[in-house]
């Protein structure tokens, strides 16, 4: 039987290192305008605190990609579900994403982004797992690193479920 293993995450380690996430992102950007673009559905827990914890001029887009599918392992091929509908001609995008694996989908994103001219184009993500990297990708803004295990929680899911744990936790299949 598969249920949730262990924690590897807290809920309280994940809120510290959020708002360190945003003061990080706020130095980098000196008061400029960001637009922090999300990675759905996996990274709308991580956006929602992120852009509260950037004290500056911050909008919010949302991009909707996947890779996983119902599985516990990309498959490789990244499916977009829904566009970008906002200009970001000479504009700071923040790519934010829950996780980092094989970096198949932030490479996918990057290529589409960078011909639409935006002025920087940096990337944040909450979870890194580079055990499982492909295709070497820049990661400018960073969470925590993780094992190669699958997680869930805080946005991240498993067929849609678990998304609402508030911490970061093993699936054990």
């Amino acid at each position: 039987m598969s249920s949730i293993g262990p924690t590897l995450i807290q809920q309280e380690r994940i809120h510290t290192r959020v708002k360190e996430l945003g003061r990080e992102i706020e130095d980098f950007y000196k008061g400029r305008p960001v637009l922090a673009l999300a990675v759905l559905k996996g990274a709308f827990h991580f956006v929602s605190d992120l852009i509260r914890a950037i004290d500056g001029p911050v909008e919010v887009a949302f991009i909707t990609l996947s890779s996983y599918g119902a599985g516990t392992e990309s498959t490789g091929k990244v499916r977009q579900l829904s566009s970008l509908d906002t200009d970001i001609t000479d504009r700071d995008v923040l790519i934010v994403e829950d996780i980092i694996d094989t970096g198949h989908t932030l490479t996918h994103l990057l290529k589409s982004l960078g011909p639409r001219n935006p002025a920087s184009l940096r990337t944040c993500t909450l979870l890194n797992k580079p055990s499982k990297r492909q295709v070497e990708v820049p990661i400018d803004h960073k969470g925590f690193d993780i094992p190669d295990v699958f997680v869930v929680g805080y946005g991240l899911d498993l067929a849609e479920r678990y998304r609402n744990l508030p911490y970061i936790a093993e699936w054990v299949p």
